[in-house]
């Protein structure tokens, strides 16, 4: 015979006094910690953010940062539409031995079901002292290898455009966060106060696919977003009327900060308001140093030859070359994070941009031919210049390729599962390779990293932890690495 329940144990009511008495004696307990939670992290004893110090009046003066740093500045070259890894930087013998063979074991990816492996369409040769592969596709950049740490095991959690590019550039798949250059502007301001912090330079064909998400300043104060402008297109409404520029413009300029002055002194501590006149007052010095930084009338012909920005057959090519001496300049004159762009939707998927679904062969070509000279000559400038003891490069994607073809195409699929960046310059350990994709160039397999771990690297390298860097938002301290990443030490000289 079945021993009988204990209905006292096991009745609705029992249970529910039970549950009562429960959630008040652990309550009190939690209500307690949470008290104690909040006054440790006011006193800074729990380990908490660190708060940039931002002076109302001043946004972007230069702050601290939270150790030493080892690059002052960073230029972010962005290549949108995913460029092929294992036609460019990855160098995979395995494919010329299998080419034309499957896969082994059954892919569908974006666009669907796969063809075979298909070498890489250019062929790779050693670079510089070091000797590492790169492809014939971009020379210059490949002759770059003596100064670059590539980066060979990123992954993405997407294998779509516009998510992927807001992915790389926020930390996060969803909009409304803030980008990398608007949390390192906010984290430490710029060293020249009348040019913005975060500056970004669209492809002179038009915007990335998801746009102003890779500039976007999202919940963080207005005053750091990214602002874009370029050196190829006239920047609307900077100057004021002609009836008031010279001696009647500074004069209305005079009047105009005694009056904010008053205004200040009647509302002593009114940050918002000390913000907002902030703001004005640099619009109104941008009138005066942005069209200075945008006019290349200066530069040499040599120069201008270098970067291929005099190209008189191809006008996206001396825009992009025109927009990388524009980089080069604002760097020069101390703002704090460049957004340089390569690549645009605004002509169609796979035509101003890297998708290489249809024929690689055809398209890339073209866009390596944009790219190649004016990027690498760039890097070179910024070496000569001494400007690369001070500035980070970072060359990225939103993602990478396929190792096969797309059946019944002669391009390459979206591929998240392993693809490459690469960073130059101010405290990186060059020449070095970290991490590794399989023998194919499929998927990450060595040292497989997040883009949260690229993200808490290049915060890092500006002296900056990942972790204390924060803003509370709707009852969450936000991070530009969400709750992950770690720093990756081998990537540091």
């Amino acid at each position: 015979m079945k021993p009988s329940l204990q209905p006292k144990e096991l009745s609705p009511a029992g249970m529910s006094m039970l549950n009562r008495r429960s959630f008040l004696k652990h309550s009190s307990t939690a209500l307690g910690s949470m008290a104690l939670a909040g006054l440790l992290a006011n006193d800074g004893l729990l380990g908490a953010p660190i708060r940039p110090e931002i002076l109302p009046d001043r946004p972007y003066a230069p702050r601290k940062t939270h150790f030493p740093a080892k690059a002052k500045q960073v230029l972010l070259i962005y290549c949108t539409g995913a460029v092929s890894h294992v036609d460019t930087f990855d160098y995979k013998p395995e494919l010329y031995k299998r080419h034309d063979t499957p896969l082994p074991g059954a892919v569908n990816t974006f666009q669907g079901e796969n063809g075979n492996l298909i070498r890489p369409l250019w062929d790779f040769h050693p670079r510089g002292n070091c000797g590492k592969m790169t492809s014939d596709l971009l020379p210059e950049l490949g002759s770059l290898a003596d100064d670059v740490a590539y980066v060979h095991s990123l992954t993405s959690k997407t294998n779509t455009h516009g998510p992927g590019e807001t992915y790389m550039s926020t930390g996060f798949i969803l909009e409304g966060f803030p980008s990398m250059g608007a949390w390192t502007s906010y984290a430490l301001g710029t060293e020249n106060e009348n040019l913005p912090a975060f500056v970004s330079i669209p492809d002179p064909r038009g915007n990335p696919q998801a746009s102003v998400n890779n500039w976007s300043n999202a919940f963080l104060p207005a005053q750091f977003q990214g602002t874009p402008f370029s050196a190829s297109k006239e920047i609307r409404n900077l100057q004021a009327p002609a009836r008031f520029r010279g001696k009647a413009d500074r004069d209305g300029r005079d009047l105009l900060k005694f009056f904010n002055e008053s205004h200040l002194q009647r509302f002593p501590g009114d940050s918002e308001l000390a913000a907002r006149i902030a703001g004005y007052e640099l619009a109104a010095r941008m009138q005066t140093s942005i069209p200075e930084v945008t006019d290349l009338s200066d530069e040499p012909d040599y120069v201008l030859k270098e970067y291929a920005a005099d190209d008189p057959k191809n006008q996206s090519r001396a825009g992009f070359g025109k927009n990388c001496i524009l980089a080069r300049r604002l760097l020069e004159r101390g703002v704090r994070f460049v957004q340089l762009f390569n690549g645009s939707y605004a002509m169609g998927e796979g035509v101003g941009n890297w998708d290489g679904h249809k024929s690689i062969k055809a398209q890339y070509p073209g866009h390596a031919h944009i790219l190649d000279q004016p990027a690498a000559a760039l890097i070179r400038d910024l070496k000569r210049r001494g400007l690369l003891n001070d500035v980070l490069v970072v060359w990225c994607t939103e993602f990478g390729r396929m190792p096969t073809f797309q059946k019944g195409a002669s391009g390459r699929d979206h591929n998240p599962a392993g693809f490459t960046a690469w960073m130059a310059g101010a405290g990186v350990n060059a020449p070095y390779t970290f991490g590794a994709t399989d023998e194919f160039g499929w998927k990450a397999e060595k040292d497989v990293l997040s883009l949260h771990d690229f993200h808490a690297t290049i915060l890092h390298l500006l002296g900056l932890d990942h972790e204390r860097l924060s803003y509370y938002h709707n009852g969450i301290e936000r991070r530009l690495t969400d709750v992950h990443g770690h720093v990756v030490s081998d990537l540091i000289a």
